[in-house]
């Protein structure tokens, strides 16, 4: 199994047996409470998928101090470490724990933040990603016919810079706009290479773990669409993998949705947003041609429920309380999934 972010014991213990009970979150403010921890022990995941900005720590000189701060503080956090202590896990990272909001390739400190990370979630010095760029990964968990795939794609390292929108605070103009340079990259070429070649490997479900948003529309914030044609080269790559099963997670937005769309000629994706720990962009409100309902403007936790014998896969978010807030039931057989 491919070196990953998880406890010493990690998922080897779990590779013979089938993932059922699957836990998201992002956006952890370290500086606040922190509640919902309670009830995401409560659900009782198997896995537990750190989906970016697991603290805030933004930074702009070497020595990165906000962000070696920021992890101290995440440290003496009761909840969250006793998840660290007691779950297996995975993560991966977002603008604020990059050390720069909204950062891309061009930050000048990410190798820094890289090294920070890795220790933070005590990757072992063998791990691959020490050495190499940028910190993707991925992990396959269960046995043959009951294989779950897990994709961190680092939305950071590689990403070239945003188009500023012409009328920042507009709706659906915040802050970006769509560009539709051909040069501009979110993952890279080496990334690219490496995603098309893990969608290729034999699994049931794959979470393809994005820290930004990919399906969603209607907003000017962080999302895939503002680099239209990386978006549709996304799709195309899964396509063109033949890849089952694929669901997509993802954080950033301080807000939780569902989205569906259906690409020709392949299995409909569906997204869940969960966004965030301990915040919520309470007054948000946009169009969704592809949401599944209304945002959810409060605290959350999102979870992915596979039962392998009934054949159908649960998307939920739920609330600092553990109470479901916006669900969807997808079928084995919709996502084409080979039991």
């Amino acid at each position: 199994m491919a070196a990953a972010t998880l406890l010493p014991s990690g998922l080897f213990a779990q590779a013979r047996r089938p993932l059922t009970r699957i836990a998201f979150g992002s956006c952890a403010e370290q500086a606040d409470s922190q509640p919902v921890w309670d009830a995401i022990l409560a659900y009782k995941p198997e896995l537990f998928i750190f989906a970016g900005d697991n603290v805030y720590g933004d930074f702009n000189t070497a020595d990165a101090g906000p962000l070696r701060k920021a992890y101290a503080t995440a440290d003496a956090i009761a909840g969250y470490n006793k998840l660290r202590d007691s779950v297996s896990h995975l993560a991966i990272w977002d603008d604020h724990d990059y050390g720069l909001n909204d950062g891309g390739g061009d930050f000048p400190y990410k190798a820094v933040s890289k090294d920070l990370f890795l220790d933070f979630w005590k990757a072992p010095a063998t791990d691959v990603r020490r050495t190499r760029e940028g910190l993707y990964d991925a992990q396959i968990i269960g046995p043959p016919g009951m294989r779950v795939q897990i994709i961190l794609l680092d939305m950071r390292w590689f990403r070239s810079p945003l188009k500023i929108t012409d009328q920042r605070g507009a709706p659906g103009k915040e802050r970006y706009l769509p560009d539709p340079d051909q040069a501009k990259t979110m993952l890279g070429e080496t990334q690219w290479a490496w995603l098309a070649a893990e969608l290729r490997k034999p699994a049931e479900l794959r979470l393809l773990v994005s820290s930004i948003q990919v399906l969603a529309e209607g907003h000017g914030w962080e999302r895939w669409g503002n680099f239209p044609l990386e978006l549709q080269k996304l799709i195309d790559t899964i396509r063109d993998s033949r890849a089952k099963g694929v669901v997509l997670l993802s954080g950033d937005r301080h807000i939780g949705a569902l989205y569906r769309e259906a690409p020709a000629d392949m299995p409909p994706l569906y997204e869940v947003t969960s966004s965030g720990i301990n915040k919520a962009f309470s007054a948000a409100k946009e169009p969704g041609t592809n949401r599944l309902g209304a945002l959810y403007a409060a605290p959350n936790f999102g979870i992915v429920d596979i039962d392998w014998w009934a054949r159908h896969v649960t998307l939920a978010l739920r609330d600092e309380g553990g109470t479901t807030q916006r669900s969807v039931v997808i079928t084995f057989d919709e996502l084409q999934i080979a039991k």
